[in-house]
């Protein structure tokens, strides 16, 4: 119900404002919530906050209101996680993935491998507690099978996340290459903006430049690193070896030559490793290397060059309309997982084969927050004709 109203305190009038009240368990919560819709000056928003405080309300504490929709059943952990990363989101794709957890995207999944992982749990009790009863022939090699099945699915899934984590935390492009060989003019053009100084002296950049920005709907983070070379000089050779660990840790390399140098052996073993050839300065010669040809001076090859770290973003980013992996916790749950079935096979007793399960079952309920025992036992009694 909204109605619009004075709010009053101490004979005052604070504001006149639209005040919503949602009786639960009809609201984000699923408690008993009241909203007040201000107008946005600081001056309201702060008589009215002490008001209510002097009223016996008190502040919420960080994510105090999804962590009662979760606790009240509103929401599940995966769907809490999509509020946040939805929050936060920087870009379409990031809001496209938040908004897909949110939904309930990944929860779908979890509820899909769960429902495989508690039929399989409950054919194992059942093959334990009516051993004597009329039961399917090979149930127990097809408890087995199955979970071998879906131990593998899952870890696929793992295999994966690293797409869906880059496209929410962003993507790291670490430009590397010689001395002179233009690594931070092209990172001011890529850019937008001189966010590197650019002097025809080698050795200007001797610590790790950064720029932010937004290619394929994903937000990267463009690394100028110090040119590669052996040097006497201690600054520069720490900039070096941070240039290397820049190159180590980023997802993507471009390894940027210059048009009018002979190649060098160091930025072409950056080639045989993945990375992205980039030939610069194709205004003053004619490039002696297979690679992208550009000119960050006069812009030419530009176009191309966006146009293929589009392409590599979008392959080492999660953008697709499926619902991954987007947390290293999620990961750490499936990964659990895998190691309770990967014992299943060892386990000699049934007895044991079902506790394998159980731990299989108790790993994966760290994904959402819950663990279906319930449904375990439903399903003991209801999917077999036993006690007839």
């Amino acid at each position: 119900m909204a109605s619009l109203r004075r709010l009053r305190h101490g004979g005052l009038v604070l504001d006149q404002a639209l005040v919503l009240w949602f009786p639960g368990p009809a609201s984000y919560t699923g408690e008993d919530s009241a909203e007040l819709h201000l107008h946005g000056g600081p001056a309201v928003v702060a008589a009215v906050a002490d008001a209510l405080v002097a009223l016996g309300a008190r502040p919420a504490e960080p994510g105090e209101f999804t962590r009662r929709a979760f606790l009240h059943g509103k929401l599940d952990l995966t769907a809490a996680e999509g509020v946040a990363d939805l929050i936060e989101a920087e870009t379409e794709a990031q809001r496209r993935q938040a908004l897909r957890q949110l939904e309930g995207g990944l929860e779908g999944r979890y509820q899909g491998w769960a429902g495989r992982l508690a039929r399989l749990l409950a054919r194992q009790e059942t093959f334990i507690e009516f051993e004597d009863e009329d039961l399917p022939e090979g149930l127990d090699a097809a408890v087995a099978g199955d979970a071998a099945t879906l131990r593998d699915e899952l870890a696929a899934e793992i295999a994966g996340a690293a797409r869906a984590e880059a496209l929410r935390e962003g993507l790291r492009i670490a430009i590397l290459g010689a001395p002179n060989a233009g690594k931070s003019s092209l990172l001011n053009a890529l850019a937008g903006r001189e966010a590197a100084i650019v002097s025809p002296q080698a050795g200007t950049t001797r610590d790790v430049v950064e720029a932010r920005a937004v290619i394929a709907g994903v937000p990267v983070v463009l690394a100028d690193t110090a040119g590669l070379r052996e040097t006497a000089d201690a600054i520069e050779a720490e900039g070096v070896r941070r240039a290397r660990a820049q190159g180590q840790s980023a997802e993507l390399v471009l390894a940027v030559f210059a048009a009018d140098a002979a190649p060098d052996a160091e930025t072409l073993a950056l080639l045989e490793a993945g990375a992205l050839a980039v030939v610069n300065k194709a205004d003053l010669a004619a490039p002696a290397l297979a690679g992208i040809a550009v000119s960050a001076r006069t812009g030419a090859g530009l176009p191309v060059l966006r146009a293929a770290l589009e392409a590599a973003v979008r392959a080492r980013a999660g953008l697709s309309d499926v619902a991954g992996l987007t947390r290293p916790r999620h990961r750490a749950a499936l990964a659990d997982t895998i190691a309770a079935l990967d014992t299943l096979p060892h386990a000699g007793l049934p007895e044991l084969r079902a506790e394998a399960l159980r731990a299989a079952m108790r790993a994966l309920g760290r994904l959402t927050g819950a663990v279906g025992v319930e449904a375990i036992l439903d399903l003991v009694f209801s999917e077999f004709c036993i006690g007839k």
